[in-house]
């Protein structure tokens, strides 16, 4: 276990979103440099957040061992990729337990990585760390190092060293020109099929939910597509019911887009809205969509959101997530033929086509279902009676061509 030392800090400062900061509350500089660096080539706050969990786990590894982060060795990088395959996740305790002064003592168990869920057919994400969470932290701390490596400021040697490289690309200019490698650390990550939520198992989840503002979520994220905090982004101005548009914020470029919904989303958010001003939730144009829907009123964050879908999935003993609705909502308009691609790729956010294209082949439902009537089809040609062959009888024969001598 890890020692809670510092913690990334969110800012009310758009230059500095997030600051991480020591055991003494000391904001960590060499990390702000960094994180100025992510801004300058146009990250989201959301990505910055992001690179320092990573950076914050690193420390507190370093802080375990007494290590200053410029003195780190590469023998330290190889122990924290080691430690990562074999330490259990920190849980994470519930703001009001914080406020009381509760803190956890033990790694909470959240699934039992291998064993699918008998509903999703989902393993569950298990007490370790990922392998996508360890890749993406070991790619995190190459580039901080790599950053101060030309800055001059760190070591003089990155601690998390890239690939050797193996392979060359072949011979363009007259000159040959080498391949990236990436960490030599990275684990390799297997490609993850989407998961979509079959048409039944929707309906069930739908079914399970007790409030109009929920209802209304599900109903965008799976006919529009948007990420689930994408969705949150919403201002009460955005969304157009008589076009059936709703505006959003896109996470990767910031940009506002309008994206066509289904009609009974708008019907939904109706309701939702008029019980919501009922209650005393804030009326303004420029006043968030989604509520809390207990005082004092908040605006709705992610995690409430994913707690709210929780609670249903308790219901109904499933295990879906938020992306799950957004990979729901692109296999439909992927798989439907009166939809382009391009429109599906438009509409999704994709920076590249061949990431909308992974939701064209047929999802596990619909294989298992063809391999089904498959072996129905077999089942059914078993049980005909074979009819006789075609052709002369051999009496037949003989009167026509005499006795074979």
């Amino acid at each position: 276990m890890l020692p809670e030392t510092g913690a990334l800090v969110k800012t009310a400062d758009s230059a500095w979103p997030y600051v991480l900061v020591d055991a003494e509350g000391v904001v960590v500089v060499p990390v702000s440099a960094f994180f100025a660096e992510l801004q300058a080539c146009a990250r989201s706050a959301t990505t910055i957040r992001s690179y320092g969990m990573d950076l914050l786990r690193w420390w507190r590894f370093l802080a375990g061992w007494g290590v200053e982060w410029n003195r780190a060795t590469r023998l330290d990088a190889r122990d924290f990729a080691r430690w990562m395959q074999i330490a259990p996740k920190p849980s994470r305790v519930h703001w009001r337990r914080r406020v009381s002064g509760e803190t956890a003592s033990a790694p909470a168990v959240q699934g039992v990585a291998g064993v699918p869920n008998a509903v999703t057919g989902r393993s569950g994400p298990g007490r370790l760390y990922s392998v996508s969470t360890r890749a993406h932290c070991e790619t995190v701390l190459r580039s901080f190092y790599a950053f101060h490596l030309e800055e001059g400021t760190g070591p003089i040697i990155n601690p998390f060293p890239a690939m050797r490289e193996r392979r060359r690309d072949p011979v363009a200019a007259g000159r040959s020109a080498r391949r990236p490698a990436g960490g030599r650390y990275r684990p390799t990550v297997p490609q993850r099929l989407p998961r979509r939520i079959p048409d039944g198992r929707f309906n069930d989840l739908f079914a399970a939910l007790r409030h109009h503002r929920d209802r209304a979520l599900l109903a965008f994220w799976v006919s529009n597509g948007a990420r689930a905090s994408e969705l949150l982004t919403s201002r009460q101005r955005d969304p157009l019911p008589g076009e059936q548009l709703l505006g959003v914020i896109r996470k990767g470029t910031g940009a506002f887009q309008q994206l066509p919904s289904s009609p009974d989303a708008f019907v939904w958010l109706l309701l939702y809205q008029d019980e919501a001003w009922r209650a005393g939730v804030p009326r303004a144009g420029h006043a968030a969509l989604w509520w809390t829907l207990r005082r004092p009123f908040r605006p709705l964050t992610y995690h409430a959101a994913r707690a709210m879908l929780n609670r249903a999935n308790g219901l109904l003993g499933a295990n879906w997530t938020l992306h799950d609705l957004r990979h729901t909502a692109a296999y439909r308009m992927a798989r439907d033929p009166g939809l382009a691609l391009t429109d599906v790729q438009g509409v999704l956010g994709h920076a590249h086509l061949n990431t909308t294209q992974i939701y064209v082949p047929a999802g596990r439902e619909e294989i298992v279902e063809a391999i089904r009537a498959h072996h129905e089809r077999q089942a059914r040609l078993a049980r005909v009676p074979a009819l006789p062959a075609a052709g002369y009888r051999a009496e037949s024969l003989n009167d026509l061509f005499g006795a074979a001598r």
